[in-house]
């Protein structure tokens, strides 16, 4: 599908402002990003738009190395669409349109988005080879009849708000960090999987999660985690790894939801990643596993109430 196809699909009402970029994370950088969007827009009385892409444009522009993502497209269209803008367009970013320049692009942005205006971060750029920087886009604005405004970067403690920081954290297993760059804590979705069913048989039984491909994972270890259910959110215990007692290979996501009682298989499930307790272990028998597995959530359990968690 081409660009045209792809935005002729949305047909705004009336005139919009719209911000551009892949937004992977949405961070506290891209809030207030959004935050001047929705507050130009409100005062111009325009629709607020954000422009993301379904691909980290990287993925095309470096030989095809991937990068994973902090929040799926799905998600991501989901916390925008949280923060108040009033409509979210996904765009695949295909040979076709890294190859358009900056001046083609907002041409078709206008003609099909009703683009009045930009809000953009400083480090903006967009069309071939990124020629489209600040200075082109404003001067192309002048010519093209469309204002540009430029939000500065976000900093915490000395340090830019971006998604690399927040992707460096979230490799490092810093939990505390993720949720100091974002906001909010670091979530994994899918659905509950059918897994070894060892846990069950040590007494803890585990939701086997499913996680898309392409998202980014913590690294492996225990986490002390908030586990969503049925409208309901327990406490729980997660473990990422390849589960080295029993030898198996497969790296999962498993989670043990304290106080529920059921059977979670095939129901959804959202898993929000609190604190980082400990590196996976390997035991010498099940007994060994089990008598850790209880003085992980004695630890948890800790950590929530020193939280205020409940």
């Amino acid at each position: 599908m081409s660009v045209e196809d792809e935005l002729s699909r949305f047909s705004p009402e009336t005139d919009t402002l719209l911000t551009i970029g892949v937004f992977d994370g949405v961070h506290l950088g891209h809030q207030r990003l959004v935050a001047e969007l929705l507050a130009q827009a409100a005062r111009r009385r325009l629709l607020s738009g954000v422009v993301t892409f379904r691909q980290h444009p990287e993925d095309l522009l470096n030989s095809g190395k991937k990068l994973p993502f902090i929040t799926d497209i799905v998600t991501r269209t989901r916390l925008l669409k949280e923060e108040g803008v009033d409509f979210v367009v996904p765009l695949s970013f295909t040979t076709q349109l890294a190859q358009l320049d900056a001046r083609t692009f907002i041409g078709l942005l206008q003609k099909y988005l009703k683009m009045r205006g930009m809000v953009i971060g400083s480090d903006f750029a967009l069309g071939k080879g990124r020629e489209g920087d600040i200075g082109t886009i404003k001067k192309l604005g002048r010519e093209m009849g469309f204002n540009v405004t430029v939000v500065p970067p976000l900093e915490i403690n000395g340090e830019v708000v971006s998604s690399t920081a927040t992707r460096q954290a979230l490799a490092d297993g810093d939990m505390g960090r993720v949720h100091e760059l974002t906001g909010r804590y670091y979530s994994l979705r899918g659905r509950v999987v059918t897994g070894a069913g060892r846990g069950e048989g040590i007494g803890f039984p585990t939701a086997n999660l499913h996680v898309s491909p392409g998202q980014a994972i913590p690294p492996d270890g225990v986490y002390a985690s908030l586990a969503h259910a049925n409208g309901k959110t327990y406490q729980s215990m997660t473990n990422i790894g390849c589960d080295p007692t029993f030898g198996d290979n497969e790296r999962t996501v498993e989670s043990f939801l304290i106080d529920y009682h059921g059977d979670l298989y095939d129901h959804k499930l959202s898993v929000d990643f609190v604190v980082r307790l400990r590196n996976e272990k390997k035991f010498k028998n099940a007994g060994e596993l089990k008598k850790q597995l209880a003085e992980d959530i004695r630890q948890g359990k800790t950590v929530f109430d020193s939280m205020g968690i409940n």
